[in-house]
């Protein structure tokens, strides 16, 4: 009867990737390409990265970034994170790329 003591494993494994899935909705923004982030970077027109996780350590110390896109919203850059909290609730964070202003949500 190994079976039923494999199933708990099964349900646990399956319920770890729902949370991926759900941040990986498809979304309407419009992402830039690795080329075009470090462009953007090079002519000051965003921080960097690194400086943008600074910020967000500020608000968010505990947060484990899974995921970081530069993207076009309403005609600013903003960095798109993606973090996977103590708790292992995965939640989007918003960093404008010009200010580094911080904002939960979409």
């Amino acid at each position: 009867m190994p079976v039923p003591r494999l199933f708990p494993a099964i349900l646990l494994l399956g319920s770890i990737g729902l949370p991926a899935n759900a941040a990986d909705a498809p979304r309407h923004d419009s992402c830039l390409t690795k080329a075009e982030q470090r462009a953007a970077v090079d002519a000051n027109l965003a921080i960097s990265l690194g400086q943008a996780i600074k910020s967000l350590r500020q608000y968010r110390k505990h947060s484990e970034v899974v995921r970081a896109r530069l993207c076009r919203r309403d005609e600013k850059l903003v960095y798109v994170l993606t973090l996977l909290g103590r708790s292992g609730k995965v939640v989007e964070a918003t960093i404008d790329a010009v200010s580094g202003e911080f904002h939960v949500g979409p």
